[in-house]
């Protein structure tokens, strides 16, 4: 119980109200010795007025006057004179002396705490006004012991009183805090429980209903999360099941793929000039099929597999990758660049940066046979100090505005390719990024479009390329 919020607020609640009590006790304890000695002192100045009536009573008389003032002696001034009214026998001497007078709330706080810490017994004297206009001035003196005796009972008293108030209070608030809040709040960890079961079960989503304005944002803002959720769990499930699709046809193609190439092994003998242009050609698509067949078997089973850097020349992985598309461009009218510096090596994976270069071409090539109209790719690499920069540049139509906003996302309509599944630039991004590098769209429109790779060298090679300069 204790663990719960409701609990927790109970004690805390309790705790708090007798603190509030604590600090009401101590001038209520100070306010009641104030009236215990006023009490007095109208008692004795009661009992002197026996005497004013009849200057000479009886000794038992007196005693009894006193004993029922519950004091030593009485003294009233009156008329400038200071006059002993009633006597009796002292204990011993006076040890304080308290003028009600003019006492101020702090002192009376302070009087009072030392009275009820101190467990001796002692004759003190009280000086206060007379009331109704009895005299100037009334003094007694007393035994300390009974206000002392009286005190502690008033603060016992006190106490309970407190404590059965703390109590109530504390359940009465129990209760409606559990009904006006953990109630609701375990009405949405209910509903949080049960959508965990299931949840790409629509029904367990949660309905806001609290009329608690922090409870029912707390509900609203869970019901999108769910919401979101669950269609983010069917769209995975969707791609988990084409995943596996992909990943069987990749194993076919694989197998495929192996005999076509040992089939162009053989072509390669063939002593024909053309044969021989063509089949290195040949035998390099082949085993970039076979590579991309085992990448995405690869992936069906975990992530994209980490980039193998190795220094290599940039010039022949670009001029494999124009080639390529050049082949494939067939009756079009597109001309291909290349302004790469015949020095230029770098440090990456060669095989995952050929095929994030074939896919910026591919796309640049069917976005410019799309226009109906001729065009140009270029091909071009820069090194600077800390990073390669390798850019694709063509004349095509530019990106429609849709195209724009899904950039680099899987499967997203609008792409420069009618019927296009957007992962060419989705694969491209992903693998520019486990080099730990980005993929760029940096301009796009009627003139054309131009993307940038952009490759870190590595703390490495960027501290010697700047000791060189």
């Amino acid at each position: 119980m204790f663990n719960s919020l409701s609990g927790r607020f109970l004690i805390l609640t309790t705790a708090f109200v007798m603190l509030a009590e604590v600090l009401i006790f101590v001038p209520s304890v100070a306010r009641f010795r104030e009236d215990y000695l006023l009490d007095r002192l109208q008692r004795a100045q009661i009992a002197s007025l026996v005497l004013l009536a009849d200057d000479m009573i009886d000794p038992d008389l007196e005693a009894e006057l006193l004993r029922n003032a519950d004091v030593f002696n009485v003294v009233l001034r009156r008329d400038e004179a200071r006059e002993l009214m009633l006597s009796s026998p002292v204990p011993g001497p006076v040890a304080n002396t308290y003028d009600l007078r003019d006492a101020s709330a702090l002192v009376l706080i302070r009087d009072a705490l030392s009275r009820m810490l101190s467990s001796g017994d002692s004759v003190i004297r009280v000086i206060g006004d007379p009331v109704r206009e009895g005299g100037l001035v009334i003094e007694v003196t007393m035994e300390s012991a009974p206000l002392r005796v009286a005190m502690i009972d008033y603060g016992l008293r006190i106490f309970l009183l407190s404590l059965v108030i703390s109590v109530i209070t504390a359940s009465l608030l129990f209760l409606a805090v559990r009904v006006l809040m953990v109630r609701p709040i375990k009405s949405v960890v209910g509903h949080m429980q049960s959508y965990s079961q299931a949840p790409e079960d629509a029904r367990r989503v949660i309905e806001p209903s609290s009329s608690v304005r922090e409870i029912r944002e707390a509900e609203v803002a869970l019901h999108d999360l769910q919401t979101q959720l669950s269609a983010a769990l069917k769209q995975k499930e969707r791609l988990a099941q084409l995943g596996g699709a992909v990943a069987r046809i990749s194993h076919d193609l694989r197998n495929i793929l192996t005999t076509a190439q040992l089939f162009a092994d053989r072509v390669e003998m063939s002593e024909d000039p053309s044969v021989q242009r063509t089949v290195p050609k040949l035998i390099g698509s082949i085993n970039r099929a076979v590579n991309l067949c085992e990448s995405t078997l690869a992936f069906g089973r975990a992530e994209e597999p980490a980039p193998r850097l190795a220094r290599f020349n940039l010039a022949e992985v670009v001029n494999d990758v124009v080639e390529s598309e050049r082949l494939a461009t067939g009756g079009e009218d597109i001309s291909f660049g290349e302004d790469i510096p015949a020095s230029l090596t770098l440090r990456a994976d060669p095989e995952q940066l050929y095929r994030v270069l074939r896919n910026l071409v591919r796309n640049a090539r069917q976005a410019i046979v799309a226009s109906g109209k001729g065009g140009e790719i270029l091909v071009s690499a820069v090194e600077g100090v800390s990073e390669w920069t390798i850019k694709v540049s063509d004349t095509g139509p530019g990106l429609p505005p849709r195209a724009q906003e899904l950039l680099f996302q899987p499967f997203a309509a609008g792409g420069r390719k009618k019927g296009g599944s957007g992962l060419g630039l989705a694969i491209a991004s992903d693998l520019v990024r486990g080099h730990g590098g980005r993929l760029d769209l940096v301009s796009t429109g009627p003139e054309g479009t131009v993307f940038a790779v952009h490759l870190p060298k590595g703390l490495d090679v960027a501290a010697e390329a700047t000791t060189e300069e």
